[in-house]
């Protein structure tokens, strides 16, 4: 039987006598399904209908009992709290809702067996490249889901970048193989469930339905179908979940079970968005409650994770997805503007029920300290631990940028890469971090890059050398530009990705020998990174920039792979003396990209904005 958040074949409205009639009071049960075995043995269902709130409930199933009903403030809502013992048997049983006068509603709930394959729920780590994109921004594999009459936004216009585009689900899976072959191993898509808003919900973090893929993109079915493909063809799954806010248009804003569902104000008021209120030791509790309550935007309301409701909620609809789909891992929309102790709590028991699963949460503050403050094991600042493995690096980003951009002095240049890594001591474990060049709320990093083509292949050198776990962002790979202001400009559609588009550059005969030659290189590094464990979990040793040239050597017990930076506007010839902490006992090296062998590694001499990637050889 096909799932549907908004219950109707699950549904039963019976007589005393046993008649079917139509169910005009029940309108969801969410979770609809449960699962046997879980750690946690209790779980919440959230039941929302006309005047629900006025009934006696009841149930009967072995090793299943309702421990409690508990009625709020909306007589439209109940929140029935289940346990289920650990010798529960899947299978099927009524729940029903009494009321004087009327007939009784029964439904059906479902409790399925727990999925043990290997692949299931396996995590994102250092080893794997995560490929970010755009459901509605890639490939259109299905034209027949591009505009839903029972939406709020009806329109499909591919020449406004605020408007909806049709790429889908389907498209995603029929480039699988494109991506497989980049390179990458993980693809994070932004959020793909229901957008139901009347503009500009192409971007999914506006969530008007948490229990349904957006009905533009595909079906729950389609999805779980698309985890399944990926996993086949070694790919992982990241699902990017929005925990801070909600989308107003959603049936828990329309007809809230509460107030305090979400955070309220005398009028309307925005965060502050600075995340320094959070940690500041001198700060005051006004800003604080600004950066923490206030809303991102009057179309997202700000979620009260204080509310013991809402935090069942929403731990429980996560949960509920990596064992419907089995996806492995989640990114953590706005994670500073969340509730901390909260987030602690839900990391703990996503943890519990997926030991290997992985979790970053977004972070695009200013320096390695505010980064640092977020992430697990930070327990002098926080008094607690926040059970955060990693965040995503902006800060290295930034820092990436300046030895490329900048111009160099004490603290510029290649000199912030330096000092930005050697703060590494302030994480539990940076090899966590995802580090990126760009994203899909910032300027594109060949725009930034000025389309200079080394400095490009620079920073995809360093991004793919570096510590920690890669992302890049579509479309990087052919050298897709862009500028954040407006943000549409950076969400352009991938060419090739629809029907009848002139050019198609996910093959190499659409693309110009320039966008070739940068997917090329890509796509060569990405492989030797996939297929050499020194770069994915091997140590890394830096150096004091020296000549203008920053240097560090990944390895482990089977290779080293020294990587040189000239950040000059000049050639540079590098003399490695210096290295001999790293360098003694190899006589020769290769260079990844070109294959050439290098004969004398005493002095290397680089080209301006350069980087070499060499491994070094006995």
């Amino acid at each position: 039987m096909k799932f549907r958040s908004v219950i109707t074949l699950s549904l039963l409205l019976m007589s005393t006598t046993g008649l079917m009639a139509q169910v005009p009071a029940l309108d969801r049960v969410e979770p609809a399904n449960w699962w046997v075995g879980m750690k946690n043995p209790k779980v919440q269902l959230i039941v929302h209908g006309d005047k629900i709130g006025g009934s006696n409930v009841s149930l009967k199933y072995p090793g299943v009992k309702l421990t409690k009903v508990n009625k709020v403030e909306n007589a439209n809502y109940l929140f029935l709290d289940l346990e289920i013992a650990a010798s529960t048997r899947p299978g099927k049983f009524p729940i029903t809702f009494k009321r004087a006068g009327t007939k009784d509603i029964v439904y059906s709930y479902e409790l399925k067996l727990r999925n043990r394959t290997p692949q299931w729920a396996q995590g994102v780590t250092n080893k794997d490249l995560i490929y970010l994109l755009m459901p509605d921004r890639f490939a259109n594999g299905d034209p027949s889901n591009d505009v839903n009459k029972n939406m709020l936004e009806t329109g499909l216009h591919r020449d406004s970048m605020y408007s909806r585009h049709g790429g889908d689900i389907r498209g995603l899976m029929n480039k699988l193989d494109y991506l497989k072959d980049l390179g990458v191993t993980a693809i994070w898509m932004t959020p793909e469930i229901e957008n139901d808003e009347p503009q500009a919900s192409y971007h999914g973090y506006a969530v008007t339905d948490y229990y349904r893929i957006d009905r533009r993109y595909g079906t729950n079915e389609l999805y779980k179908e698309y985890v399944a493909l990926a996993h086949q063809k070694g790919l992982k799954v990241i699902k990017d979940l929005v925990h801070n806010h909600i989308g107003i248009d959603s049936y828990l804003m329309k007809d809230m079970p509460m107030k305090s569902w979400v955070h309220q104000w005398p009028k309307y008021t925005n965060s502050n968005f600075r995340d320094a209120a959070v940690m500041d030791p001198h700060g005051s509790a006004a800003d604080k409650k600004q950066m923490l309550d206030g809303w991102f935007d009057k179309r997202m309301g700000d979620l009260n994770q204080n509310n013991p409701y809402v935090q069942n909620y929403l731990t429980q609809n996560h949960i509920w997805w990596v064992e419907y789909a089995g996806i492995d891992g989640f990114r953590l929309d706005t994670y500073p503007y969340n509730d901390a102790a909260y987030m602690a709590d839900w990391a703990k028991k996503v943890k519990a029920e997926f030991p290997r699963f992985s979790i970053f949460g977004e972070t695009l503050v200013w320096s390695v300290a505010n980064q640092a403050f977020f992430t697990q094991g930070n327990t002098v600042n926080r008094g607690f631990d926040t059970q955060l493995p990693g965040i995503t690096d902006a800060v290295i980003k930034d820092a990436i940028y300046e030895a490329l951009n900048g111009k160099e002095g004490w603290t510029d240049g290649v000199y912030r890469l330096y000092n930005v890594v050697a703060q590494d001591f302030m994480y539990q474990d940076p090899t966590r971090n995802v580090i990126f060049m760009d994203n899909h709320d910032m300027s594109r990093m060949v725009s930034v890059l000025n389309e200079d083509i080394t400095k490009y292949k620079s920073a995809m050198a360093m991004l793919l050398t570096m510590r920690g776990i890669p992302q890049v962002y579509y479309g990087n790979e052919i050298l897709m530009t862009g500028i954040s202001n407006p943000d549409g400009l950076v969400r352009s559609d991938f060419p090739g990705g629809w029907e009848g588009d002139k050019k198609d550059k996910f093959t190499a005969a659409g693309r110009t020998d320039k966008e070739n030659d940068a997917f090329n290189y890509v796509r060569t590094l990405s492989n030797y990174r996939k297929n050499t464990p020194a770069l994915q979990t091997g140590k890394l040793m830096q150096y004091i920039p020296r000549q203008g040239v920053y240097t560090y050597f990944r390895y482990d017990a089977q290779k080293t792979v020294m990587i040189c930076y000239n950040g000059n506007d000049k050639e540079t010839t590098l003399d490695t003396s210096f290295f001999t902490e790293r360098m003694t006992g190899f006589n020769s090296g290769v260079d990844v990209i070109s294959g050439k062998t290098i004969t004398n590694l005493k002095q290397i001499t680089i080209p301006a904005k350069s980087t070499f990637v060499i491994e070094l050889k006995r």
